[in-house]
């Protein structure tokens, strides 16, 4: 496919290495030229030098002739603008990024009236990720299917677990049937295990389970939870934001830490039920007099990664809370590993798995298309949702005689609101939702699935 990104910051490099790598043409225009050609010289892409709201400069960088236009700028408006010249200038389809609470609230309106194709809120959607691991403590990933019905979740197998030592195939017999273990991560070393793989204490599995089964599963296999009652949130931004709207709606007591003043007026007015603290988080009394040693949870979410770095290093050294880290630069992902800031969440990157999810279903033109798209495992696995339509391949037999790709595992198959874990007796019906794991990376749709 032919597509034109607006803005070269975080998302739109992010989103550019990634079209390429899927095989798409990809062009970036940019106002700033330092900016432009970090990316260029990045990226295998074209570059045009302008503001994207110019039909001179969209023309430039061929328009009339692209399938898509992803508009992620910095600038809520400008990006508004550009996908409603490019829906004029070119009749493709549109992605705004839209990321102020204000335009937020109304963006059902604003998404029909600009006739954008999708409108994505990286903010907001971080904030989604970051109240999932909060409600599941012991989880090191959450992710949803299903219409939240299913999760996959990441936890660490404890020691002394009935799961050491457990072989694959007798999983459902020690555990239930109610789990599905689908990935497993040992020694940075990825399976898509078979009944005959061996579970070991020490291995990071990634189970899908509904949620309802969600706490009976966690006791068998000897992880106990303790719910999160108490949430520090360092930085009151548009994320922080988000997040203490979330969290306060699930009764959760929240503080927020903000530096300006102003901003702290706001938040007591917008959250009126958490507690906004005007001071700086990286302040060691001042986390003292908050009782950090107290607090269930530490969210680290200044828009400044350095802040962040050492409030989470601090935190984790002064106290049980869960950590999660706010990561916004490139720079920083390929030396985060060691380091004992709890789990990190970047939202360029959620942002770049709906986008890239919403291409491939432009791709996929029968059969299926891409319902959600989750990267795990430093991008090596994905697991996807298809929904399956009466076109699909997969239909026309059991699972049992489907001839099934390797290292691609069906987790399960959502069918009426029912969850059905699957067995080779099983069939795929048009109408259900499916979702497979894989290292087999690039699916479009279901039937790629298939030798």
């Amino acid at each position: 496919m032919n597509v034109i990104i607006a803005g070269c910051g975080g998302v739109g490099h992010t989103l550019a290495e990634q079209l390429i790598m899927e095989g798409h043409e990809v062009t970036v225009i940019d106002s700033n030229n330092r900016h432009l050609q970090n990316v260029i010289s990045q990226c295998d892409v074209m570059g045009v030098l302008g503001n994207s709201t110019s039909y001179r400069i969209q023309m430039e960088a061929g328009i009339d002739a692209a399938d898509l236009l992803i508009a992620v700028t910095d600038n809520d408006e400008v990006n508004m603008l550009t996908c409603l010249i490019a829906k004029k200038a070119g009749n493709c389809q549109t992605i705004a990024r839209v990321r102020s609470p204000q335009y937020f609230t109304e963006i059902d309106y604003i998404r029909d009236e600009l006739g954008l194709s999708m409108a994505v809120n990286p903010e907001f959607a971080a904030a989604q990720e970051i109240s999932r691991l909060i409600q599941i403590p012991s989880a090191l990933e959450v992710d949803t299917f299903a219409k939240g019905r299913v999760t996959l979740i990441k936890v660490e197998i404890p020691e002394k677990s009935v799961l050491d030592q457990l072989l694959l195939a007798d999983f459902s017999a020690k555990v239930g049937a109610d789990a599905l273990i689908c990935i497993v991560e040992r020694e940075k070393e990825v399976f898509i295990p078979g009944g005959n793989f061996v579970l070991q204490a020490g291995d990071m599995i990634y189970v899908t389970i509904q949620i309802s089964a969600l706490n009976g599963f966690l006791n068998k296999i000897g992880i106990k939870e303790k719910p999160i009652k108490k949430v520090m949130i360092a930085g009151g931004g548009t994320l922080g934001y988000y997040l203490g709207r979330i969290l306060t709606e699930s009764h959760i007591q929240v503080k927020i830490i903000e530096q300006k003043e102003e901003r702290c007026v706001e938040l007591s007015e917008l959250i009126s039920k958490a507690m906004i603290i005007h001071g700086n988080a990286t302040d060691k009394q001042l986390l003292i007099e908050e009782d950090i040693e107290t607090t269930d949870a530490m969210i680290a979410a200044t828009n400044y990664d350095e802040e962040n770095l050492l409030l989470a290093l601090y935190v984790n050294k002064m106290s049980d809370a869960k950590v999660i880290t706010r990561i916004n630069r490139l720079s920083f992902e390929d030396v985060l590993g060691d380091l004992p800031i709890g789990r990190t969440v970047t939202p360029k990157d959620t942002t770049a798995e709906y986008i890239i999810r919403y291409v491939r279903s432009m791709q996929n033109s029968y059969g299926s298309n891409v319902e959600t798209l989750y990267r795990m495992v430093d991008n090596q696995v994905e697991a996807l949702e298809f929904n399956v339509d009466s076109a699909a391949k997969v239909t026309r037999a059991t699972l049992g005689e489907l001839k099934i790709k390797k290292n691609t595992l069906i987790c399960c198959i959502n069918r009426n609101k029912k969850v059905i874990r699957p067995t080779g007796r099983d069939r795929i019906m048009p109408g259900d939702s499916v979702v497979v794991v894989t290292t087999n990376r690039g699916r479009n749709g279901i039937d790629e699935i298939l030798v």
